[in-house]
C-alpha cells in the first residue's frame, strides 16, 4: 500500500500529533508499506531523506499564519505524492494541508485523523470554515481519536455515518515501571527533593506531581501552579517547553513557589519514563477543548501513575476513569486541582490502587499494536467502499 501522511510537521518537531504520525508511519513501512510524510521545513529550503524507512519530504516554508505554515512548494509536492497514494492520510487541524489535498490531491482515498477541533482562530474559522465542511464532505473516513470526541464536535456530528474512531496508543512496553533504570528514578527524584523539604509538623516526603506537554495556553498550567501555591507538601515538575513558558515562569515567581514548581525544559524521549516513574501524580489541567486526547495521560498511566485530569468534554475523561484510575476536576479551577491533589497526597494506598488500576486500562486499550490495528482496518474499509462520497 501507498500512504501519504499530510501534516506540518514532523520528528524532530515534539508534539503528540507530530510523535503520532511518526509512530504510525514507521510502523506501517516496518509493514512493509510505502510510506511518505509531507510536511514543510522549518526555513526556506526544501529536504527529503528517508528515516527508518518513511520517505520525509519537508516543503521549504515561506511564513506563519495563526500557527500555521505556508510552503508554496508543498503544493507541487503534495501533487506529486499523492498520484500514486492508495492512502492519503490528512491530520487536522493543518487547514493548508486539507485544503491542498482538496484541491490538487489525486489519491486514490483520503482519510482524515480529527485529532482535534480548531479552537481558538476564531478569525481564522471564519474564512477557513467553508472550506473544511467540504474537506469533510469528500474525505472517505474520518479518524476521530474517542467516540466521545466525535459526538461533542460541532464539525464531525454531521458526518459520523463515516467517523471510524482510533485511539491513540502509545509502546506500553517502553514505559512499564519495571523496564525503566531505577538508579535514574532514584536520582530525579533525590535532585526534585533537594530543591523542598517538607514543611507540615508531619515531616512526611513532598509528593512529586508531574506534568508534561508543549506550553501552550490550553495546557492550563497556571491553573497547576496556583494550585500548588496552596498546598503543601507538594512538588510540581513540569516537562516541556513552549510559549508561554516566560510568563507561567514568572507566575511561580509572583507566588513564591519557584522552589515546588520546577521547570525542567524539553526532555528526550528515551529520558521521558524515568520521569513519569520518578513522580508520584500525573497531573492534567487542561482548560479548553483544545487537549483532545492527552498522550502524555497515556504514558503517565502505563507507568502506574494515577492521573489528575480536568473535564473539558473531550477524551481525557474517558481515558482516566474518575475515582478509578485517577480523579476528574472541573478545568479553570485551581482551588479544585488543590484538593485533588491533597486528597492523593493523604492516600498512598489510594495511589497505588489507581495506579494498578491505570496500568490494566492502558493495557486493555491503548497499546501502540491496537493502534495501528485500527487505523489499518480504517484503510482497508475505505479502500473496499464504492467511490468517494
Amino acid at each position: 500500500m501507498n500512504i501519504v501522511h499530510v501534516y506540518k510537521d514532523y520528528f524532530p518537531v515534539l508534539g503528540g500529533i507530530e510523535n503520532h504520525i511518526r509512530q504510525l508511519a514507521e510502523a506501517q513501512a516496518a509493514q512493509g508499506h510505502r510510506v511518505t510524510a509531507l510536511v514543510t521545513a522549518l526555513g526556506r529550503r526544501s529536504d527529503e531523506t528517508i528515516m527508518n524507512g518513511v520517505r520525509v519530504i519537508k516543503a521549504g516554508r515561506l511564513m506563519n499564519v495563526q500557527s500555521a505554515p505556508l510552503s508554496l512548494s508543498f503544493l507541487s509536492y503534495l501533487r506529486r505524492c499523492t498520484a500514486e497514494a492508495d492512502i492519503v492520510h490528512l491530520h487536522a487541524p493543518y487547514p493548508p494541508g486539507e485544503a491542498a489535498n482538496l484541491w490538487l490531491g489525486r489519491g486514490r482515498k483520503t482519510v482524515i485523523t480529527w485529532h482535534s477541533d480548531i479552537v481558538r482562530q476564531k478569525t481564522l474559522l471564519r474564512v477557513y470554515g467553508p472550506i473544511l465542511r467540504r474537506v469533510l464532505r469528500r474525505v472517505d473516513g474520518i479518524i476521530p481519536t474517542s467516540e466521545a470526541y466525535a459526538r461533542s464536535s460541532p464539525w464531525l456530528q454531521a458526518h459520523l455515518d463515516k467517523c471510524f474512531p482510533v485511539p491513540l496508543g502509545i509502546n506500553a512496553e517502553r514505559f512499564r515501571p519495571d523496564a525503566v533504570d531505577a538508579e535514574r528514578i532514584a536520582t530525579l527524584r533525590r535532585r526534585w527533593l533537594a530543591n523542598r523539604t517538607a514543611t507540615r509538623e508531619t515531616q512526611n516526603e513532598p509528593l512529586i506531581v508531574l506534568s508534561v506537554g508543549r506550553l501552550r495556553y490550553y495546557k492550563g498550567l497556571d491553573d497547576l501552579i496556583r494550585a500548588i501555591a496552596t498546598v503543601q507538601d507538594v512538588i510540581a515538575v513540569i516537562v516541556g517547553e513552549g510559549p508561554l513558558g516566560g510568563a507561567w515562569r514568572a507566575l511561580a515567581g509572583e507566588l513564591g513557589v519557584v522552589d515546588r514548581v520546577l521547570f525542567a525544559g524539553e526532555v528526550s524521549d528515551a529520558d521521558l519514563p524515568a520521569y513519569y516513574c520518578a513522580a508520584d501524580v500525573f497531573v492534567s489541567s487542561a482548560n479548553a477543548r483544545a487537549e483532545a486526547f492527552g498522550i502524555a495521560i497515556l504514558e503517565a498511566m502505563a507507568c502506574g501513575l494515577p492521573a489528575i485530569s480536568t473535564e473539558v468534554g473531550t477524551a481525557t475523561s474517558w481515558i482516566n476513569q474518575h475515582e478509578i484510575t485517577g480523579l476528574v476536576t472541573p478545568a479553570r479551577n485551581p482551588a479544585a486541582l488543590a484538593r485533588a491533589i491533597t486528597t492523593l497526597r493523604d492516600d498512598a494506598e489510594r495511589r497505588r490502587r489507581m495506579g494498578r488500576a491505570a496500568r490494566q486500562r492502558i493495557e486493555a486499550g491503548f497499546t501502540e499494536q491496537q493502534m495501528i490495528a485500527g487505523v489499518q482496518a480504517v484503510y482497508e474499509r475505505v479502500l473496499s467502499s464504492a467511490s468517494r462520497v
